[in-house]
């Protein structure tokens, strides 16, 4: 058992399958991005676009088709986009909001530590990642209004509630700040995930 246990881990830890499954979630998320814009919902047409173009960052910085971010990045950002499209309660695309807008800055900052020069001690990481997604939150909030406003859509409903999901985002962000701390900087590091000559450019 626990040398299958191994060779699944060395399996999923491999550049190339890495950037397969990388690769497929991008796919997906295009795939949402497309069907949104065909149901006219452009918030979430954008918010997946967005995703799949910073996704799309590191291989076009380093024309490298495997040059990916770690899937299990990709999957936080995707899940909460296919729970918001299968969600049938209310609560269920909130916080299917929140997951996404920390996913967007957990796809931050693994970028900046993974693919620039930048280096993060253990607070600051953490620390990074919640200001991001308040900060990502705050963006999204402004989008939600202009949408109301020329758009004449109802995504905002009343300031109260309003700041309730910045309370939410934030708590997700500490969440995100933990993962991004403990597991891409000490479980798995994502830069492992790199072909060689792009760690070697990077050292």
């Amino acid at each position: 058992m626990a040398q299958r246990v191994s060779q699944l881990d060395a399996l999923v830890e491999d550049k190339r399958v890495n950037a397969g499954l990388a690769w497929l979630l991008v796919g997906f998320l295009v795939i949402v991005m497309i069907g949104s814009l065909v149901q006219d919902d452009l918030l979430w047409a954008m918010f997946a676009g967005s995703v799949a173009a910073l996704a799309l960052v590191p291989p076009v910085a380093f024309r490298n088709t495997e040059a990916m971010l770690p899937w299990e990045v990709l999957i936080l950002a995707a899940l909460p986009v296919l729970g918001r499209e299968l969600a049938t309660l209310a609560l269920t695309t909130r916080v299917a909001t929140y997951l996404s807008v920390a996913a967007l800055a957990l796809i931050v900052a693994v970028e900046l530590h993974v693919f620039t020069p930048v280096r993060m001690n253990h607070w600051f990481a953490v620390l990074f990642v919640v200001i991001a997604t308040i900060a990502t939150a705050g963006v999204w909030a402004v989008v939600q209004w202009l949408s109301d406003i020329y758009l004449g859509t109802h995504l905002l409903h009343s300031e109260y509630r309003l700041m309730w999901d910045f309370v939410y985002a934030t708590v997700v962000g500490i969440v995100a700040g933990i993962v991004f701390e403990w597991y891409f900087r000490r479980v798995i590091p994502a830069e492992e995930r790199l072909p060689a000559e792009i760690q070697e450019h990077l050292e």
